[in-house]
């Protein structure tokens, strides 16, 4: 699994006029869903993510978490990130999971974060959505579920 993920201080998604959601002060999470994607990948990203301190204390240092600071989460599915720029000027999205593997795998990360206590926002899963974002610092974070140690 892929997560951008945006430290902001606001944003929201809207489908075909409605806004679907909205937070304030927390993380956009942008989360692509990998064919080969599994349980362990699914848990590890939401824990990590969850879990990031990129939110600065009061010495100005990245110290402090979503919880710590009373943030909120919107997730938004974005099969995008798994597109493959090495060949031609077109990109490929074989390595994404299908949209069923990839809803599930996303309905699963939002639970798990909502799980943990946190306010969590979404967009809409396979519609073509409007993000807006204020990025705080700004202060931007890709994650790789593969790349764990």
């Amino acid at each position: 699994m892929l997560a951008c993920v945006q430290r902001v201080s606001r944003a929201s998604v809207v489908v075909e006029g409605e806004n679907v959601g909205a937070i304030n002060q927390g993380l956009l999470v942008l989360l692509g869903v990998a064919a080969d994607d599994n349980e362990v990948d699914l848990r590890w990203l939401a824990d990590k993510v969850v879990g990031l301190r990129i939110f600065n204390d009061d010495e100005g240092k990245m110290n402090r978490s979503l919880a710590d600071v009373g943030g909120e989460l919107l997730v938004v599915s974005q099969f995008t990130l798994l597109g493959d720029c090495r060949k031609g000027r077109r990109p490929s999205f074989i390595a994404a999971a299908p949209p069923e593997k990839a809803e599930q795998m996303y309905d699963e990360f939002v639970a798990r974060a909502r799980a943990g206590g946190l306010t969590v926002a979404t967009g809409r899963f396979r519609t073509h959505m409007d993000v807006e974002l204020v990025n705080d610092g700004p202060v931007t974070l890709l994650i790789d579920s593969r790349e764990r140690s």
